[in-house]
């Protein structure tokens, strides 16, 4: 598996991908997150503009997609309940995970590919996301305390720090 950067030639593939995600957030009863048709077509466009949208490649198919930002992300400027590891520095933020179920290691793809170009990372996800809250403290998150997105929805946040 390789990351490379999405183009808009990729939207009907990551939006396969992201549909599925969505699914096994149900099956697992996170029902509550990527809800009102969330991340949409014009929010994945609009990431692949930017230069923020990655795909994660396997066996010549888009099997994940995420969004690589830099800082500063506005909803973690306050943290609830804890504190980050580190607040003094720069960081990139990783969001819209998403990924095939049948596909494997592809969030141990993105996540080495994200470390290689930044040693401070942030991530948030939803409470009931415990999928995810597993992946994180397997790959290196620390969990830091809640932020709120700007809708006024909570999220566990959690950060990761490395040497590049």
């Amino acid at each position: 598996m390789f990351v490379r950067a999405a183009s808009e030639s990729d939207l009907e593939s990551i939006m396969a991908v992201l549909d599925a995600a969505r699914l096994i957030m149900r099956r697992n009863g996170n029902v509550r997150q990527w809800v009102n048709a969330y991340p949409s077509k014009d929010i994945i466009v609009d990431d692949i503009r930017r230069g923020y949208g990655q795909v994660v490649m396997e066996n010549n198919r888009i099997a994940g997609y995420f969004a690589f930002i830099p800082s500063p992300e506005p909803t973690y400027s306050v943290i609830y309940e804890g504190s980050w590891l580190d607040d003094s520095q720069p960081y990139h933020v990783i969001h819209r995970i998403g990924s095939l179920p049948e596909v494997h290691g592809v969030f141990r793809t993105l996540i080495e590919w994200c470390a290689a170009r930044e040693g401070n990372l942030r991530i948030d996800t939803h409470r009931d996301n415990h999928i995810m809250q597993h992946l994180l403290e397997r790959n290196g998150f620390h969990y830091c305390g809640i932020i709120f997105l700007l809708s006024g929805d909570e999220r566990l946040a959690y950060q990761r720090l490395t040497e590049v």
